[in-house]
């Protein structure tokens, strides 16, 4: 049962968000919606637990973002359950993606939907970002439920390339989060996005350098 309403339940927000996916990579996306469910009762991934809210809130809303994701190389930080890595990659098989995170059960749980779902262009990190080296710096950066912005630019400012730009998925707008960033950043422009079946607010704030910095 839980299969037919997930399956109806993504067609159906795919459509009225205009998104166009084959049907390997909607399958892909229940594959992982299914172990995310299946995972989350014993590692607490997420804390979404009512199934008919699951495509809603977790793979509809991760693909909101889309428009926004230029870089061949995404770094998504406290990737936790994998939202929105996962879904992101799914849908952008040309795309790279690293999820990084400080919880070893959780990246446990990533490496094996990278196993499980045959994911060639998604890399998993167990690590802290501060201790995080990568060779070259992320064009753009994502999270979503991971820190406020003030933490996130201080954590993840070096990971990030001088004209780069993080990609903070929030529900409400947070003015008291924009007002606590640190001098040298900014929210360059903020997005409202329109998720299907999910309510309340959902914001994307496209965050970068100013350009005194």
């Amino acid at each position: 049962m839980t299969q037919s309403l997930w399956q109806r339940q993504l067609s159906e927000g795919l459509a009225q968000m205009q998104l166009s996916l084959n049907e390997d990579q909607q399958q892909q996306l229940l594959a992982f919606l299914a172990l995310l469910n299946k995972w989350n009762r014993a590692y607490n991934l997420t804390a979404v637990r009512d199934e008919s809210e699951m495509v809603s809130r977790q793979l509809l809303d991760s693909l909101s973002i889309l428009p926004w994701v230029t870089t061949e190389h995404l770094l998504d930080v406290g990737a936790g359950g994998g939202l929105p890595g996962i879904p992101l990659a799914i849908v952008l098989p040309e795309k790279r993606f690293t999820l990084l995170d400080s919880n070893g059960k959780k990246t446990r749980f990533l490496q094996q939907c990278v196993l499980e779902l045959g994911l060639k262009n998604v890399e998993v990190i167990h690590g802290r970002a501060e201790d995080c080296n990568p060779e070259h710096p992320y064009s753009q950066i994502s999270s979503r439920a991971f820190t406020a912005l003030d933490n996130l630019v201080a954590w993840c400012g070096d990971l990030l390339a001088r004209d780069g730009s993080f990609l903070a998925m929030k529900g409400q707008y947070p003015d008291d989060e924009i007002a606590a960033l640190p001098a040298g950043w900014q929210v360059s422009s903020s997005h409202s996005l329109e998720v299907p079946g999910a309510g309340g607010e959902r914001h994307l704030l496209v965050v970068t350098r100013s350009e005194s910095s």
